[in-house]
């Protein structure tokens, strides 16, 4: 499979001053793979379009749309302890979506995409910013599928923190299957296991909360035992990935110790479920991912893997580890055979 890098020089302008999401955080990822023999095989795409505010509307509510338009108006302003937005912030959180959105539509050129994009969005609920997140990236390449005609959408979210903000936009739909494995407890505090979706959408949310320490050959088992199955019986047109990078074991803001090894397991698995499922159409957007040197090594493993469609193996796994995968799957079972 060809793989393709999406980004822009202006994400940096979405200025957080002395903070683990810092302006410097895709730009050090991208001197990272220009300095490698990685660069020349990718197909670089650079410029995106923002996205729009209808786009944005398809998740947010507008009164969320006017309120970080307005915090970014003048100096910028704290939305919460965590999130913060500067002047350019409204513009550049346009543009981060739209290098989702973007990432979509690249399949047509036979590229599977890691859009390296900030701020990045999984926290970000309807009608609130936070955990860095403005506006919910994924979750808004996810409804335009929807409004482009697509009846199953598959969300793999491996961010250390539970994607809040994806579950809310889509716990009462069922053409999104949400899978999320995250540390627990940690923020921001969702994610627990019979959080399964609401109403039409009960069935289509499947959270594996995991114990700190959980290392590669765990993550491996989450996606073998709980998630590829899920994904295969639900038979989506298309998988987004929340590639949050802050599980690696260097990360200062998580407690994971998944390495290279472990993200290019990860993505093959992802890679395979795509070509088997839904004709390639895989897509790998940026969440978290707070070391430098550790997050850009793991995004050049996900890219290797995509290019070779290969991956070292694993080995490790915890037994607290085991047992909550056993728990996830328990839980699931109700739903779907695993």
């Amino acid at each position: 499979m060809d793989a393709a890098i999406i980004w822009d020089e202006a994400y940096a302008e979405h200025d957080t001053g002395e903070h683990p999401e810092g302006a410097d955080r895709v730009a050090s990822l991208i001197d990272h793979l220009e300095g490698n023999d990685l660069w020349d095989r990718l197909a670089v795409v650079t410029a995106p379009e923002p996205a729009t505010e209808d786009d944005v509307l398809l998740v947010h509510t507008p009164a969320h749309l006017a309120m970080i338009k307005r915090a970014a108006q003048g100096k910028g302003t704290w939305l919460d302890p965590d999130t913060h937005v500067s002047p350019r912030s409204y513009e550049i959180a346009l543009l981060s979506a739209g290098g989702a959105l973007l990432a979509t539509e690249v399949w047509k050129d036979g590229l599977v995409p890691f859009a390296a994009i900030r701020p990045p969005g999984h926290h970000a609920t309807p009608d609130r910013a936070m955990g860095f997140c403005l506006f919910n990236n994924i979750a808004i390449a996810a409804a335009k599928l929807l409004q482009q005609g697509c009846e199953r959408v598959a969300i793999l979210d491996w961010d250390v923190h539970h994607g809040n903000g994806t579950q809310a936009a889509f716990y009462t739909e069922p053409r999104v299957l949400f899978c999320s494995a995250h540390e627990w407890p940690h923020y921001p505090g969702s994610g627990f296991f019979p959080e399964c979706g609401e109403g039409a959408g009960e069935g289509f949310t499947v959270n594996v909360p995991l114990p700190a320490g959980a290392d590669d050959a765990d993550y491996a088992s989450v996606f073998d035992v709980v998630f590829d199955p899920i994904v295969r019986q639900y038979e989506p047109q298309a998988i987004l990935v929340s590639a949050g990078q802050d599980i690696h074991l260097d990360d200062p803001l998580g407690d994971m110790r998944v390495t290279e090894a472990g993200f290019a397991r990860m993505a093959l698995r992802c890679v395979r479920l795509a070509q088997e499922l839904c004709g390639g159409r895989l897509a790998f957007v940026l969440e978290g991912g707070y070391d430098r040197a550790a997050t850009a090594r793991s995004v050049e493993a996900v890219l290797r893997t995509i290019l070779d469609e290969t991956a070292p193996p694993v080995s490790g796994g915890t037994v607290k580890a085991a047992a909550a995968v056993a728990r996830a799957r328990e839980v699931q079972a109700v739903y779907w055979e695993v």
